[in-house]
């Protein structure tokens, strides 16, 4: 009976060493069981849907402007010839024009505008030119000649600034027509005429012009622009300007 009794008491000591054993033999880099492994990254949300989804959605296609049809074209064209450049020349009345149509003399010739704003040239009889570019009048000419020549060539010339001027009277030493250039202002026409006289009302200048068949007045404050003050009142003149000191 002793011996039996030692013998169930070494049984499960046994059976520890096994399971002891069966562990230190495990290699340290088994393979890991599909459930073992880290857990697969969620994808980020933004309001229950995923980031992708809502960068996609949030991105809209840039949008394409439709083209321009051939009406348009030709629309947008026109526009810009017919806006002259600030730095480029307008043709005025009573400017000296040269035309030449090369190997074309008889086409060929100085002419000078006419109140009306037009000249007459063999040919093409009488042209609007009043307000056009040299530019301008050349691509005229060129389209009114094509039937009459097979390829013009047409050169544009402005020999003599007769329009660019304008007209000061009232309280100045020298009244009368002055020429004028982009640049001038009131000041400068003023100063050009010889200044003022003793009793020109100084505060109350003002300079008239033609806008769009209206009678436009600017007053021009002389005491406050010679101290630097308001000068927007200093305006560039354009031709036909009239300037009025009382």
């Amino acid at each position: 009976m002793p011996g039996n009794q030692s013998s169930q008491t070494n049984t499960p000591k046994a059976s520890s060493e096994q399971n002891v054993a069966a562990t230190i033999q495990k290699p340290v880099n088994a393979p890991a069981q599909p459930n073992d492994g880290p857990e697969p990254a969620k994808p980020s949300t933004v309001g229950g849907e995923p980031i992708s989804a809502v960068t996609n959605s949030s991105l809209a296609a840039p949008t394409v402007a439709p083209p321009l049809n051939a009406a348009d074209l030709a629309a947008t064209v026109d526009r810009a010839k017919q806006q002259p450049s600030p730095n480029e020349y307008v043709i005025g009345e009573q400017d000296v024009l040269t035309i030449t149509v090369w190997k074309e003399r008889e086409l060929s010739g100085s002419v000078v505008v006419r109140p009306d704003g037009k000249i007459t040239l063999p040919l093409v009889d009488d042209i609007q030119v009043v307000g056009l570019t040299p530019a301008q009048l050349r691509a005229v000419l060129i389209e009114k000649l094509k039937p009459f020549v097979s390829i013009p060539q047409v050169t544009v010339a402005v020999t003599q600034i007769n329009s660019r001027k304008v007209y000061l009277i009232g309280e100045v030493s020298k009244t009368g027509t002055f020429p004028i250039n982009s640049s001038t202002t009131v000041l400068q026409i003023l100063a050009q005429a010889g200044g003022l006289k003793d009793y020109a009302k100084r505060k109350d200048i003002y300079v008239m012009r033609n806008e769009q068949g209206k009678q436009v007045r600017y007053r021009f404050n002389y005491d406050e622009v010679i101290r630097g003050k308001n000068s927007q009142q200093n305006i560039l003149l354009q031709p036909a300007d009239t300037v009025i000191v009382p």
